[in-house]
């Protein structure tokens, strides 16, 4: 025996056993990229997200909504890096925004972890003060405004559920003028099935006081109505290889309250309680990921609970829609959709006429540069009529959302919104045109307290009759966690 052999052998035991564990280790740590050949990406097309069978060995790059250019995968931290191959992503930060990989300071609120879910709630409190103008009639109030919001999303491996919800309180503290209590409450449970197949099941709930410059509210009224709105809606979807096919079932119930009349007395509103479903089928074909034509069509019915209102008129109806349109996706610069149509409503009473118009409904994100977001957004819809003879009116809404973040703890933002009311040619009531636009600032004094003040001008023009000019400015404080 050679001496010194024996401790020979054991130190290159030693070293094989170091560079064994090594190996692993380098295996273990290294980028997911390299060693998640076949994990699943999540991707989003036609509102239906789909999991590839595999992933490329270099993570794609991934489009932060912040900027112009693009971070790749491996450039994340790991925890982010992990989040791109989880089939559902991570609670977002509270205005929205993607985590950012900067080292501005930006903050972000951690949320509430309850289980496998995570809350990010939000509580604010602002005082307000109103200048409104009736024609020749002048009002104005101050009031406090609380403000309750929230987000309870899911963090599980498959399936996703995520419930939303708002609610506004307002008190008067001077001055005169009705309070315009708000709520809304949204959660959707999506089920991810088979063979790239999709279930969405929603539900929801909101709560209004009508407007008194609608042209259904009561002229004479001291409390408008309440208007309580109840959704159910089910749908599933799958891609068909470039085909991406979608049908969708909706059910709403409004309910209206009593309205408070000057002299004290009560006006019941029930016979304007309804009840609505839509059937709604589409189709589309994939150009490119980025560029999907579709067509779509939709049937209803609207059943009231009683067959006649307190005019003797029977306002149940029948809806068709067609629209064809298409879907934008460029990543986080530019997404959303635009459809163009016709739609009809047909009442069960012959001495209501038809309405009908042209349809056009659509979103689009537009983020031109760095920390600005731009939305436009065009809806369509049906106001019924509560006036004798008048079948009611077809709405546009064309809303305009600018949002900039100034620093990295101010944020700026300016909307607009125009409501263009459109009755039959042959109706008694007048078209009319409302506008609002507003702008408001956000200071994040830290992660978890900001402060807002917010302005804002209303003006309703009606083709006969006053306009209508309302004025609020407010400033208060949003807790969020």
């Amino acid at each position: 025996m050679v001496p010194g052999s024996s401790r020979s052998t054991k130190g290159d035991a030693r070293r094989s056993t170091s560079l064994a564990l090594l190996l692993a280790g380098t295996a273990l740590f290294a980028p997911s990229s390299l060693r998640a050949q076949t994990a699943t990406a999540p991707t989003t097309s036609y509102g239906v997200t789909t999991t590839p069978a595999t992933v490329p060995a270099t993570t794609p790059a991934i489009a932060d909504p912040q900027t112009t250019g693009a971070v790749s995968g491996d450039d994340l931290p790991p925890a982010q890096n992990e989040d791109f191959l989880r089939l559902n992503q991570r609670e977002p930060t509270i205005d929205g925004l993607r985590l950012r990989t900067d080292t501005e300071g930006y903050r972000t609120t951690p949320g509430v972890r309850i289980g496998t879910f995570t809350l990010r709630p939000s509580v604010s409190e602002t005082i307000n003060h109103e200048w409104r103008n009736d024609g020749d009639t002048k009002t104005n109030r101050g009031y406090l405004e609380t403000g309750i919001r929230g987000t309870l999303t899911s963090d599980w491996s498959r399936h996703q559920l995520t419930v939303t919800g708002e609610g506004i309180l307002q008190n008067n503290i001077s001055g005169e003028g009705e309070e315009e209590p708000r709520a809304d409450v949204d959660a959707e449970l999506r089920l991810d099935l088979w063979d790239e197949t999709i279930a969405r099941l929603r539900a929801g709930y909101s709560f209004y006081r009508e407007d008194a410059d609608d042209p259904n509210a009561i002229s004479n009224a001291k409390t408008q109505s309440a208007v309580n709105t109840y959704r159910l809606g089910a749908a599933i979807e799958r891609d068909f290889g470039l085909i991406r096919g979608s049908v969708g079932i909706d059910f709403d119930r409004q309910t209206y309250g009593d309205v408070e009349l000057e002299n004290g007395t009560t006006l019941s509103e029930k016979d304007r309680n309804r009840n609505t479903g839509n059937l709604i089928a589409r189709v589309g074909y994939e150009l490119s990921p980025a560029l999907i034509p579709f067509l779509e069509a939709s049937v209803g019915k609207s059943l009231y609970d009683l067959r006649e209102d307190t005019s003797g008129f029977e306002r149940s109806y029948q809806t068709y829609a067609g629209r064809g349109g298409i879907e934008v996706d460029l990543g986080e610069k530019l997404y959303g959709e635009l459809g163009l149509g016709y739609e009809t409503y047909r009442f069960d009473d012959d001495r209501l006429e038809d309405v009908s118009g042209l349809s056009v409904d659509g979103r689009l994100n537009w983020s031109p540069q760095r920390g600005t977001d731009v939305l436009f957004a065009v809806l369509t819809d049906l106001d019924p009529s509560t006036t004798a003879g008048v079948s009611g009116s077809i709405d546009y809404t064309l809303t305009n959302i600018i949002t900039h973040q100034m620093r990295s703890d101010l944020v700026a933002r300016l909307s607009n919104t125009l409501i263009i009311r459109k009755y039959p040619s042959d109706s008694r009531s007048s078209d009319e045109t409302t506008w609002r636009t507003g702008a408001g600032l956000t200071w994040d004094m830290n992660r978890y307290l900001a402060l807002t003040g917010d302005v804002s001008y209303e003006r309703t023009t009606p083709d006969v009759g006053d306009p209508t000019d309302i004025t609020r400015v407010g400033v208060g404080l949003v807790l969020r966690r």
